[in-house]
């Protein structure tokens, strides 16, 4: 990979006949399409009985494409076991968590824990690296697909097994486990592991603790087979192996990307939810840092499947999406997919050609994809993403957490891209990173929504607000153990100490009329909340109605160059927003942050850094055009023509690429 930015498609040619694939190939070079992903759903095609294995096909194909100037990231069909794997074998299949055993049919029916499973993953895996280690046009490797995208947590009798040698592993001792659980509660006490139980189906919740710890297994787990399935393959190739992962599914994306060699995504996010597609680049793009993302799908137009379809994009939205994505750190942006797929469940889905080898509504702005990567392909390649000085920390295991105490539904990808859009239209550049990246070169740290806190990440995050950081933590953050049981000593644990706060109560606000007022806003207050005393120095946010009159809800506390900030409370409607973001914005000015503009909503700077130049994208997202000010002369990369300092009108779904000397990039 690399010296070239990649724009491509799923294919499927196992689902038609030469005939078509040849005319799908010349298509495809019209288009501008020059990698292809393929593979994923083709075990029966690869291993039609057991044991008889035969690539020929996909050699083949392989071939052709790139004797056509058509690459290929080649992938390992794990997620759809044949039926001579799954026929008279109910052991070797997912279960619910009401028991019920998943037939044959769709995907990710089986339990990837199952040690036969992980047998005939390997033996395919094997002989797919095998057979296809010295083709030139395979430059890359996705394991599986889209893991636990359907499937959360197996309960079959393989996972138990498996469960109870994990908690072993990680308590030693069932007494441990007993003491760290709080066991003693409704009886719950185990005398060995083989004796705790899996969280199905039960008559009201698990123990917390159980529940989570589960969540955390299963993470483990298909962290621990995708690893296996990397091992394999890098004994023949030494293409880069990833992943097609999401923020969405029951995975820990940090610990799934850890072994890989480059991180990719999917998303579906439509116009009106343009951050949920936005966040991912600014997420991915530090699970490997220093390496280039994949867009490894997104439709040319709409999502779609038997049940259920989305609202298409208007024309012009692909090549604003295209071009985000590319600037904030993409090598490769890919469509699920090339051609309609004319069976199967997901027949509606949108695509660049129709299962009748004509253009869909989406082709249009396939082209205009096209045209734009040509354009922007030797920028891109001579600049690197600017680190952004100001971090979100976005945490799978919190999502665990939260999953198991969800209370009226809470989910913390929502709850996350909530804030992040907030400092998205505020015009600061951002970085979403997970809980173990480092924290060098951030001014400010936000933490919300974030349960457990470990005592290596507080380490961590003491040094970042010792050597002059700001760490806003919370709402909903530290009030948890990594057991997911309640703090004994104080409310939120050692974090209570290190942020020189002293909490009083913990309860939830929501429809309670307690009123907030901060940074000469006051807003309804809401969600569980932490309550703390009220000191003159450090008080930030008191609450001025409600059960806690006069307490406080923000507090400030000092430690050594820098600054932690306490949320204790999640500010509500129109003013709250507006509370939230005077608060980012006081510390972000508080903390020099010079990676900000004045970027109109809707409208996106993405910097980009050159050999003594910036390079700013900017990038209209939401279709109504928009404006950014110049801080000083710069160059039009499109046109070659000077652009004065000031005003900078962007016109709908417009982009621009402009060079700034570094001096006074940014205000």
């Amino acid at each position: 990979m690399g010296k070239k930015l990649y724009h491509g498609a799923a294919y499927y040619p196992e689902l038609w006949d030469e005939k078509v694939i040849d005319e799908d190939i010349k298509m495809m070079k019209q288009t501008g399409i020059n990698v292809v992903r393929m593979g994923e759903f083709a075990w029966s095609n690869m291993e039609p009985k057991e044991g008889q294995f035969d690539l020929s096909f996909f050699i083949n194909v392989i071939n052709k494409l790139y004797e056509n100037g058509i690459e290929t990231v080649m992938c390992t069909p794990t997620p759809t076991p044949p039926i001579w794997f799954t026929d008279g074998h109910p052991e070797r299949m997912y279960v619910e968590r009401d028991g019920r055993v998943m037939g044959h049919g769709s995907r990710q029916h089986a339990c990837t824990n199952h040690s036969y499973f992980r047998e005939r993953a390997t033996l395919i895996t094997e002989h797919i690296a095998q057979a296809v280690r010295s083709l030139p046009g395979v430059i890359g490797w996705q394991i599986d697909n889209e893991f636990k995208c359907h499937v959360s947590e197996c309960m079959c009798a393989a996972c138990k097994e498996l469960w109870h040698q994990w908690l072993e592993e990680r308590y030693g001792t069932v007494e441990q486990l007993n003491e760290a659980w709080g066991t003693q509660i409704w009886s719950e006490y185990y005398h060995s592991f083989e004796q705790v139980p899996q969280p199905g189906h039960a008559p009201f919740l698990h123990n917390s603790s159980l529940s989570t710890m589960y969540q955390l297994f299963s993470m483990e787990k298909i962290a621990e087979f995708c690893d296996e399935q990397a091992s394999i393959i890098r004994k023949y190739s030494g293409a880069p192996i990833t992943h097609n992962s999401s923020v969405m599914f029951s995975v820990d994306n940090e610990i799934l990307f850890k072994n890989l060699d480059f991180a990719s995504f999917d998303t579906y996010a439509t116009i009106d939810n343009f951050p949920a597609y936005l966040i991912n680049s600014d997420l991915w793009r530090n699970f490997k840092k220093g390496k280039d993302f994949w867009v490894m799908e997104t439709s040319t137009s709409y999502a779609a499947s038997l049940e259920s379809y989305a609202s298409p994009h208007p024309n012009g939205y692909l090549k604003a999406e295209a071009a985000a994505a590319y600037a904030l750190g993409a090598e490769g942006f890919s469509y699920w997919l090339w051609r309609q797929q004319r069976a199967g469940c997901e027949q509606p889905h949108s695509s660049v050609i129709s299962a009748w080898g004509k253009p869909t509504v989406g082709y249009a702005n396939v082209l205009e994809v096209e045209k734009m990567r040509k354009e922007i392909e030797p920028i891109i390649l001579a600049t690197r993403p600017r680190q952004a000085e100001l971090a979100i920390t976005y945490s799978d295991r919190a999502k665990a957490f939260l999953k198991t105490e969800s209370h009226r539904g809470l989910n913390h990808r929502a709850l996350v891209t909530d804030i992040y859009e907030k400092v998205l239209s505020m015009g600061i550049h951002r970085d979403l990173i997970p809980e173990g990246a480092s924290l060098e070169g951030y001014k400010v740290l936000l933490t919300p929504f974030i349960p457990y806190v470990s005592s290596e990440f507080l380490a961590r995050a003491k040094q970042f607000v010792e050597n002059g950081g700001v760490w806003i933590a919370g709402p909903l953050t530290g009030g948890r153990t990594e057991s997911h049981t309640v703090h004994t000593d104080q409310a939120l644990g050692e974090l209570e100490n290190t942020a020189g706060v002293e909490v009083l109560f913990t309860y939830p606000m929501d429809n309670s009329g307690t009123i907030g007022r901060a940074f000469d806003v006051s807003a309804p207050l809401g969600m569980w909340s932490s309550v703390f005393e009220f000191d003159q120095e450090k008080s930030v946010g008191m609450i001025e109605q409600g059960l806690s009159e006069g307490k406080s809800f923000i507090n400030e506390h000092c430690l050594g160059a820098g600054k932690i900030v306490m949320l204790g409370s999640m500010p509500q409607g129109a003013e709250g927003a507006l509370m939230l973001q005077k608060l980012v914005d006081h510390y972000s000015q508080e903390a020099n942050l010079s990676l900000r503009t004045d970027v109109t909503k809707g409208t996106i700077v993405a910097p980009r850094q050159g050999d003594g130049y910036s390079v700013w994208f900017v990038i209209n997202m939401d279709g109504n055009g928009g404006s950014v000010t110049l801080p000083m002369e710069g160059i039009d990369l499109q046109t070659n023509r000077k652009v004065s300092p000031g005003k900078l009108e962007i016109g709908k779904f417009e982009y621009r690429v402009i060079r700034i000397n570094d001096k006074e990039c940014f205000r």
